[in-house]
């Protein structure tokens, strides 16, 4: 039996927001370099602006805001917990697609897309170019949980986001887009779904999808469940 899909509202204690902005407070800075370029490693001064940003410029309950409204979701596949945002159409035709993001990266790396490609009339566009957003957060980042045993590799994380999209209802037959480590899970994802394979998922190493270097990925001309288009380098 399937574990059940939890709404999951996020809500940072705000004790451990005022730790991190004491920490940063606290953070002992080094020398400043021999060099004015980027030639040694990021410059101490642009380090500091990031620093101070998140210090007392980052707006964090506004971003919890923004996830929470997108529909903040988590489910238990392989044992592994994994957070999601399901930001759905209004449009009852839309076309599910499946968004992963890459590494370093969190889903928030598709908040100025969520809103067009979920209600593109909103934004000016054609209700026939609606999707369904599945946008999952790989295992270890964001609030999915952290794995504690090796074998999370490509392929296990393709057939956890195949488990997904048919626990969400979507069937084998979805969109997906990713970059980087994304696109290499959608080309294992799609690999599987064409196959027709239920089996278990494969351990890190015994994926062919491992070994192939960063693809780009477009979702505009996927037609097979779980696909995305590769455009070699």
């Amino acid at each position: 039996m399937s574990a059940p899909i939890q709404p999951f509202p996020i809500d940072v204690p705000q004790a451990e927001l005022d730790d991190l902005a004491d920490r940063l407070a606290r953070t002992r800075w080094p020398d400043a370099g021999t060099v004015q370029d980027g030639s040694q490693g990021p410059q101490a001064d642009r380090i500091r602006a990031l620093a101070q940003r998140w210090q007392d410029g980052y707006d964090w309950r506004a971003t919890e805001a923004l996830l929470n409204g997108w529909g903040s979701s988590r489910t238990v596949i392989d044992g592994l917990g994994i957070h999601f945002l399901h930001a759905r159409s209004p449009e009852p035709d839309a076309t599910p697609l499946l968004l992963t993001h890459g590494w370093p990266g969190s889903v928030l790396e598709f908040r100025d897309v969520i809103g067009p490609l979920s209600d593109p009339r909103a934004h000016g566009g054609d209700a026939s170019d609606a999707f369904h957003l599945v946008i999952p957060a790989l295992p270890g980042f964001g609030f999915s949980d952290k794995p504690t045993e090796p074998g999370w590799g490509v392929g296990r994380t393709a057939a956890a986001w195949g488990a997904l999209m048919q626990r969400l209802g979507y069937g084998d037959r979805w969109m997906a887009q990713g970059g980087g480590l994304g696109c290499r899970g959608h080309h294992s994802a799609g690999a599987y779904a064409r196959s027709g394979s239920r089996r278990d998922p494969p351990q890190h190493g015994d994926d062919p999808a491992d070994a192939r270097g960063t693809s780009k990925c477009n979702a505009s001309r996927a037609t097979d469940a779980g696909q995305c288009r590769a455009l070699r380098p």
